[in-house]
C-alpha cells in the first residue's frame, strides 16, 4: 500500500521542472511585456498582463482555499519552517501572490526528506496539489497566452525572436503540466496499472494535437474579427459553465468554492476536454468533441471569409489541412490511448484495515461505457492508513478520469447497487467523524 504512494526521484525531478517552468515563463512574461511596451503595442500588452494577472488570482485562491482546508484537517501539522510560514502567514503570502513559489519551497523540501529516507506521503500529497495547480495555471494562463502569440504572428506577418520564444515556452509549460497531472492521476493506481512513461507520452500527445488546432482556430479567427474574439469567448464560456453545473460536480469543499471551479472548468474546456463527472463519459466526450469541431470550423470559416487573400494565400494551403490533419491524429491517438493505455475496471478492494474504500483498477480487453461503481472521497477523514497521507482532490480527479471503465462482470447489477449503497452510507457516516 505504502509502495503505491512511495515518492520517487521522478517525483523530485517534475517538482523542479516546474519550478524550471514556471520562472522561465516568468522571465518570458517580463521580456514580453517589455517588447510590447517599447515597441508601442500597449493593447497586446494590456491583454498580456491581464492574462497573467487574472490566471494568477485564480490560481492563488484555488491555492488558499485548499492549504486553509488542509489545516482545519485532524491532526494537521506542517514539516518543514517553509510550511510552517505558510500556515502562519499564508493568507497574505496569498494575497502577495506568493503562494506558488513557496507551495514549490514546500514541495522541494519534502521531496528531499522523502529521498532520504522520510515519510513520502506528504511529498506526494504537496505534489498532487501542485499538479492540479500548473493545470489550472497552464489553461488560465498558457493556453491563451499562446493563442495571443499566434495572433500577432499572424496579425504581424512575421515572427520575432520574443515571440518565437514565448511560444516555445507556453508549449513547455503545456507538455510539463499535463504530463504531471496525468502521472498525478495514475498514482492512484496499483502498480501493476502503471505502464510507465508510454502512457504519459500519448496522453499528452493526443491533448497537444488536439489543443493546437483549437488555438489555431481561435488565432485566425481573432486575426480577422478581434473585436468579436471577447463575445465568443464569453456567450461559449457561460455556455460550458452551465454544461458544468448540469454535471453536478462536486470537487470543493464549499459551494461558492464548487461555483468558482466551474467556472475553471468551463475556461479548460474552451481549448481542451477535462472529465468532471463520473458515469457514462463516452457520450458527455462525443458531445463535447462534436461541438468544438463544429465551433472550430465556425471559426475558420469567418476567417476563410474575411481573409486578406493577398496575405494569407501565402500560407492558407499548408495551415488548413495541417490543423485538420492534428484534429484527426489527436482522436485516433485519444482512442489508441483509451483502447491501450486506460484501465478498464473499478472495483472496491476487501474491506481490510488497509484497504477500506479504497478503489482498485484491473485491467480488461475492452473498454466499454456502461454503469460504473463510484466513491466520493471528498467528504469524511481519510481512510487510509496513517502512514499514507491520500490528497482527497487529486483522488476525486482520478475517479472522474478512470470512472469510464466498465464495472466487472462477474457482479449482478444488485451487488453493485447494493456496494454503492454501503460506499454512500459509510461515507455519509464518516463526515460526523
Amino acid at each position: 500500500m505504502e509502495d503505491r504512494f512511495k515518492y520517487s526521484c521522478l517525483d523530485f525531478f517534475m517538482t523542479l521542472f516546474g519550478v524550471v517552468s514556471f520562472f522561465f515563463d516568468l522571465g518570458a512574461d517580463i521580456w514580453t511585456a517589455v517588447e510590447f511596451y517599447l515597441e508601442g503595442h500597449y493593447h497586446w500588452l494590456g491583454v498580456q498582463l491581464s492574462l497573467f494577472f487574472l490566471s494568477s488570482v485564480l490560481v492563488h485562491i484555488f491555492s488558499w482555499i485548499w492549504f486553509s482546508n488542509d489545516t482545519l484537517e485532524p491532526g494537521f501539522k506542517s514539516e518543514t519552517r517553509t510550511e510552517g510560514w505558510m500556515v502562519k502567514y499564508g493568507f497574505v503570502f496569498h494575497i502577495l501572490q506568493l503562494g506558488l513559489p513557496l507551495r514549490y519551497m514546500v514541495a522541494i523540501e519534502l521531496g528531499r526528506m522523502a529521498l532520504k529516507g522520510g515519510q513520502s506521503g506528504h511529498a506526494i500529497y504537496r505534489t498532487c496539489d501542485l499538479s492540479m495547480l500548473r493545470l489550472f495555471e497552464t489553461f488560465s494562463e498558457s493556453t491563451p497566452q499562446l493563442t495571443l502569440m499566434v495572433y500577432i504572428v499572424i496579425q504581424n506577418n512575421k515572427a520575432e525572436i520574443f515571440l518565437c520564444v514565448k511560444i516555445a515556452l507556453c508549449l513547455f509549460a503545456i507538455t510539463g503540466s499535463v504530463v504531471d497531472y496525468h502521472r498525478s492521476l495514475r498514482s492512484f493506481l496499483p502498480g501493476k496499472s502503471k505502464l510507465g512513461c508510454s502512457s504519459s507520452v500519448v496522453y499528452f500527445l493526443w491533448n497537444l494535437l488536439l489543443i493546437s488546432p483549437r488555438v489555431g482556430a481561435v488565432a485566425l479567427f481573432t486575426s480577422v474579427l478581434p473585436s468579436y474574439i471577447a463575445l465568443h469567448f464569453l456567450l461559449l464560456w457561460a455556455a460550458l459553465l452551465l454544461w458544468a453545473w448540469a454535471q453536478h460536480t462536486d470537487f470543493m469543499d464549499s459551494g461558492p468554492g464548487e461555483w468558482l471551479y466551474r467556472a475553471m472548468v468551463a475556461l479548460i474546456w474552451y481549448f481542451s476536454w477535462f472529465n468532471v463527472a463520473t458515469g457514462r463519459t463516452m457520450g458527455r466526450s462525443l458531445i463535447y468533441h462534436t461541438f468544438m469541431a463544429v465551433d472550430s470550423s465556425i471559426l475558420l470559416g469567418t476567417w476563410y471569409w474575411y481573409r486578406d487573400p493577398l496575405v494569407t494565400d501565402q500560407y492558407m494551403l499548408p495551415l488548413l489541412p495541417a490543423l485538420l490533419a492534428s484534429y484527426l491524429l489527436g482522436l485516433l491517438l485519444r482512442t489508441i490511448y483509451y483502447k491501450l493505455f486506460h484501465p478498464k475496471i473499478w472495483q472496491p478492494l476487501p474491506d481490510t484495515e488497509e484497504s477500506n474504500l479504497q478503489m482498485r483498477c484491473l485491467p480488461i480487453s475492452e473498454s466499454s461505457d456502461s454503469l460504473d461503481i463510484h466513491a466520493d472521497f471528498r467528504s469524511g477523514p481519510n481512510v487510509y492508513p496513517s502512514s499514507v497521507v491520500v490528497n482527497k482532490r487529486m483522488r476525486t480527479l482520478a475517479n472522474n478520469f478512470y470512472s469510464s471503465a466498465s464495472t466487472p462482470r462477474n457482479l449482478t447489477l444488485n451487488e453493485i447497487e447494493m456496494d454503492s449503497l454501503v460506499q454512500h452510507y459509510a461515507r455519509y457516516y464518516m463526515t460526523w467523524f
